[in-house]
């Protein structure tokens, strides 16, 4: 297990570094290489753009660029062009502001999914099948943003109470527990809109992977035993069921950065996602690289939980 780790883990640095690469190169593939654009100053003089390229080192070989810029961003000396603050600085604010929404959005999914997608499975055929395959349709084919606008319109004018952005105008003022109070509630929304879409498709798996694993061999056997229902399904059925989902896991952490732009936009939720957005917008290209590399790290990292909670899940990948 110990060997399986380490190799695991270098070949993620490995894959790190050529996204690096990638990444790095594809802003100079792009239209408009960033050593020739004006930065968003249009009163900038031919001497101020010298300025600004040597500034930010865009007057030397690309292969020296890619050295200096990854060497400012692992030291914290890499800045943003747009208001010259630090990469770093500004991204953490933002990963902090994106965390709740994340964390809160996730735990929704994954408590509702499983429970509604296995009492399908069980109880296949029935009204609560019926009608939970039904709503997981409609909310799969509906735009999230929808929902967002009738939900909004929907709060404040039943209990005319704000629900855009962080927190109340004026709530800086208050006691801290109300602060506390005010921020959870402007969480509730975005967070619920975001973990929608998860549970209606992760309960129709969860159905998909249950009626398959239910009608093998060893569940009829544990039945045979006497066993009560729930030690069959959830003990020796789920378990066996779980080997999707355990990959599943590794690929929800980059909803850190792209999986939450549309809801924090409508929310006006100051989150990573909608940072990426305007960093794009802005050409703030420090800003949009080091998204990318954070992106890729988060990747790389659920992967590598992934194969350790694969030997946790599955005795037989250890061997």
């Amino acid at each position: 297990m110990f060997s399986f780790t380490i190799r695991s883990f270098f070949q993620k640095l490995v894959t790190l570094f050529f996204i690096s690469v990638i990444s790095f190169l594809m802003i100079y593939l792009a239209p408009g290489k960033p050593s020739q654009i004006d930065p968003l100053n249009p009163k900038f003089t031919p001497e101020d753009l010298i300025k600004f390229q040597k500034e930010f080192n865009l007057d030397k070989p690309l292969h020296v660029q890619y050295y200096l810029y990854y060497k400012n961003l692992l030291t914290g000396q890499s800045k943003s062009w747009k208001d010259n603050q630090p990469v770093l600085g500004k991204i953490f604010e933002r990963f902090m502001n994106s965390l709740w929404l994340f964390i809160v959005g996730t735990l929704i999914t994954w408590c509702l999914s499983f429970p509604v997608g296995m009492n399908s499975a069980i109880k296949r055929g029935s009204f609560f099948d019926r009608s939970s395959t039904f709503l997981a349709y409609v909310l799969i084919s509906i735009p999230g943003f929808f929902f967002a606008y009738i939900l909004i319109i929907f709060v404040v004018q039943t209990f005319n109470i704000p629900v855009i952005g962080m927190r109340t105008f004026g709530m800086t003022q208050a006691d801290y527990i109300y602060q506390i109070m005010d921020k959870a509630w402007h969480l509730v929304l975005p967070s619920i809109l975001g973990a929608l879409g998860g549970i209606a498709f992760l309960s129709r798996y969860v159905r998909a992977q249950m009626l398959e694993v239910i009608h093998q061999d060893y569940i009829r056997t544990a039945r045979s035993k006497g066993l009560s229902a729930d030690i069959v399904y959830y003990k020796h059925g789920l378990r066996n069921a779980l080997l999707p989902f355990v990959t599943m896991f590794g690929l929800i952490l980059p909803g850190l950065i792209g999986g939450s732009v549309i809801i924090e936009s409508i929310f006006a939720w100051p989150g990573m996602g909608r940072m990426f957005f305007e960093a794009i917008m802005a050409r703030d290209y420090p800003i949009v690289l080091t998204l990318n590399f954070v992106g890729a790290v988060l990747v790389l990292i659920g992967t590598f939980i992934s194969d350790i909670l694969y030997m946790v899940v599955d005795p037989r990948i250890r061997l």
